[in-house]
Formats: C-alpha cells, structure tokens, sequence
C-alpha cells in the first residue's frame, strides 16, 4: 500500500479515478425519463424547426410589395391550422402567432402597425421582406445535431430534443452507488444520545451528493468499529457499481476499511491527496467496483465528493467532461494559503456591479458541517504562497 507520504495532486488523483470509472451499458430512455440522463449517442433532428415558415406575431400575412396600401382580410389563420389557398396580390390574411405563414405571403405586420377597418386593414409603411417570420428550418434542419453524446439532459436540452421531433435516445444507465458510513460513536439523527456519541450526517449527505450526480443510492446502516461488520457491510456494498464509503480510512487502531477492503478484494489504487480537508482520501476497485473511502469529518466528506466522486459517478454515464468547474471570483476578505496542501473553502458568492464575489465563511474546520448551510461554493486555494488580499482573484466551484 501506499503511504500518505506520498501525496498526490488533486488532479493526478482524478486522473487515477477517471482512467478506471468506464461508461457503464448504454439503455434506450424515452424522452420523459431523460432528465438527468447523460447521452450515450448524438441526437439529430427529425426535422426542419420551425417546419414551416411560421408567424413570429400575432397580425396580417402580407406581400411587401402591397404595403404600404389597404387591403381586404380574406382569412384567418389559427395556430395548428395553415390557410387553405394561396395569399393573393392585392390581399392580407390575419394570422396567429405559430400559424404557418401562406405562400405568396413574405412579411407579417403585427396587429398594432394597422389600422383595421371592418374587414380591411390600413398600411401606413412599407414592409420588409421576412419581417416577423421564423423560416422553417430556422432553428434547426432535418439531420443536424441537436444533442451531442456525452451530454447530461437537462430541461433545455429536453427541450431541444422533443422540439425536434425525438422520442427517445440511447442513455448510459444510472449507476448503482451504496452509502456505508462508519464508526461506533455515530447514532441516528432523532435517537437519544449516550455521551461520546455524535448524529450521523455523512450517509445522509453522500446519498443527496450521489442522487443529484444521476446515481441510484442504496443508503446501509451505519457500522461499529469492528472487523466482522465491516466485512458484511463492505461485501454488500461491493455488488454495486460505486462504494462510497465515510470514516475508517486514516491511521488508528479502528480504521478499518482499508484492510477489511483488501482482504475482500480491493486494489488499491492511491491512498492520500494533497488536499484540505480530505487529505486521508482512499481510491479501490474490486473489477469494476469503483471503491471510495472518504474521511470521517462531514466538510471532508463534501469537499472529497465533488473533487473525486462525482467526477466518477458522471464518468460512468459517459459524460464527455465529468470534472468539476471552477469559475473565478473575487475575494471579500485576505486568505492565508495552506503550506503544503490546496486548501477548498466554503464561501457563500454574490454577484457585485457584475462580477462574482466570495465570501469566505468563518470556521473552516473539517468538522463544522452545520457552517456549510450558509455556503454555496468551494474556494480553491493553492498551497503556498502570500497572502491573498482582498480583491484577489481566485477559482471557485459551485456547489451542487
């Protein structure tokens, strides 16, 4: 095993984890089950959008070289259904916005640019061509992408792809994820508890992480420091595509899950990150099993997830690019780099005259989870260095 001397980088530590996570089996998903989902083919239109030339207003289908002048209303033409002749020189038709301009007609004028008297209407001004008509094909032609593979589906993509016509498309399936937290001390939040003890919160935010990344998450019991139930508990949790276990992974006497995971079966492939918190990270893979032994306090918890979990959890649904993203942002107070560690701190961002403000919290200590309420964003700061004052520009995740 490796030590946690030998520290690896953030993003050699992704590297390691993003070689193994391989898109699981691809599933054909109708439309109304995609949301979420990350594409396992490109998707194409299956027509041109608009599919016919289409008022953008609601008023009067015209030919240009009618205006400006008065012209008779011969028609109405509703959404959903085209006029049944050709607009003629000389006429005007009124037309609903989304109804399918008629031929003969190149220009819409919206009903506040006339003048209508009973079933004529008056044009002050000339028209010009194509004025408030959306052309078929517009949007999009019959054949051309709308969705590329390795996309996750969400509500404008969905969007996109039932605009054109799609009813289905092949998707990575879901993974399967099991949640184990350990140690003696953790009790349910609700149960009266001894002293020593404290609620666990891990399972329940590993479970929120997971689902929101597309995961299907089996939450087990929480398990005492004890070899045996470790051994039931890691061996029901390797049947599933993703193990994600909190605590257990350091160096005392009742961290277990290292060496409970190597008697099952885990090769380990890096223990220990030069991150903090989160330092303690372990990464295994029992053949296709994904193993995560993230350390025991909550804010390490968080922090190991969205730099190495969720990157894996997308991966396996074939995202085309499954790291995190980090935006820059400007810091409201001085921040004094780590030695040796990149150092991730919760902040809360606001937007300030346009740019991104963060706002680093008080109390980063790996264990004060309930601060993180007020945070919705990560802060990378590098190790070592000077001061960042103020005004400094840094990277920042946002938090799922």
């Amino acid at each position: 095993m490796c030590e946690v001397a030998a520290l690896l980088s953030i993003e050699e530590a992704q590297r390691l984890i993003l070689e193994r996570a391989q898109p699981l089996e691809a599933e054909r998903v109708e439309l109304g089950e995609l949301a979420g989902r990350v594409t396992a083919e490109p998707a194409s239109a299956g027509l041109d959008l608009p599919p016919f030339d289409s008022s953008a207003m609601d008023g009067f289908a015209v030919r240009i070289e009618d205006t400006p002048g008065r012209l008779p209303v011969v028609g109405r033409i509703p959404a959903g259904r085209p006029a049944n002749r050709e607009l003629a020189p000389g006429e005007a038709m009124g037309i609903a916005t989304g109804g399918a301009v008629p031929l003969g007609a190149d220009a819409v004028l919206p009903l506040e640019y006339v003048v209508e008297h009973d079933n004529e209407i008056e044009i002050a001004d000339a028209v010009r061509a194509g004025a408030n008509v959306r052309p078929r094909g517009g949007d999009v032609g019959r054949g051309d992408l709308v969705v590329a593979q390795g996309e996750r589906l969400g509500p404008a993509q969905l969007g996109a792809l039932a605009a054109s016509g799609v009813a289905d498309i092949l998707s990575s399936r879901r993974p399967r994820a099991t949640v184990l937290a350990t140690g003696t001390e953790l009790r349910r939040p609700g149960e009266k508890l001894a002293p020593g003890e404290i609620y666990e919160a891990n399972s329940v935010l590993l479970s929120a992480q997971l689902e929101s990344a597309g995961a299907l998450v089996t939450r087990l019991d929480a398990v005492a420091d004890d070899e045996g139930v470790h051994r039931d508990a890691l061996a029901a949790g390797l049947g599933a595509d993703l193990l994600v276990t909190s605590g257990g992974v350091s160096v005392g006497p009742h961290d277990l899950v290292r060496a409970v995971g190597k008697e099952l079966g885990v090769e380990e492939v890096f223990w220990g990150v030069s991150v903090k918190p989160g330092k303690p990270l372990w990464f295994g893979v029992r053949g296709r099993t994904l193993v995560f032994g993230l350390p025991g306090n909550p804010v390490s918890t968080l922090v190991c997830f969205e730099l190495f979990v969720r990157p894996a959890v997308l991966a396996l649904q074939g995202a085309s690019d499954p790291l995190p993203r980090f935006d820059p942002g400007r810091l409201t107070r001085a921040v004094w780099p780590n030695a040796t560690r990149t150092e991730l701190l919760r902040a809360r961002s606001n937007v300030v005259d346009g740019a991104v403000e963060v706002d680093v919290l008080r109390g980063q200590e790996s264990h004060m989870i309930a601060r993180s309420a007020g945070a919705d964003a990560l802060v990378l700061i590098p190790a070592g260095g000077e001061e960042l004052r103020a005004g400094s520009t840094v990277n920042y995740l946002r938090l799922a």
